[in-house]
């Protein structure tokens, strides 16, 4: 029986704990890899083809998530990847700018498992 072909998710984390905890939770349906910083980024970014991105706003660094998320809408190879944005701040000013920046779907943290999960799985759909 062959194996469906998991998606390739880049998951932009900063913080090793929800690294790990993403890394475990997330690689039942996505061909994973995890980076922490703009440098690594770019890195993954240049040698992979992503379906889909999860990306922390606050990233320790030169740049933040948002930076990022703007970058990647300029290329022509990313510019319709789905984005889904994760962060611990749920200000309303917040929300905005991830939006204006790229970002599909905004994410608050502390966010429950299942929530996370059908969030990126409903993104790959609609983009599909």
């Amino acid at each position: 029986m062959s194996e469906e072909k998991k998606p390739r998710l880049l998951v932009v984390e900063d913080d090793y704990e929800n690294q790990k905890f993403l890394q475990i939770f997330l690689k039942r349906k996505f061909d994973l890899e995890i980076c922490d910083n703009s440098d690594s980024f770019y890195e993954k970014i240049d040698k992979n083809n992503f379906s889909i991105i999860l990306m922390d706003i606050s990233l320790k660094g030169k740049k933040d998530g948002l930076q990022l998320t703007r970058e990647l809408r300029q290329k022509e190879k990313y510019k319709n990847i789905p984005i889904v944005g994760l962060s611990a701040h749920a200000f309303q000013r917040d929300k905005d700018n991830a939006y204006n920046a790229g970002i599909d779907i905004f994410l608050t943290k502390p966010v429950q498992n299942d929530v996370l999960m059908d969030t990126l799985l409903k993104a790959l759909e609609q983009k599909k």
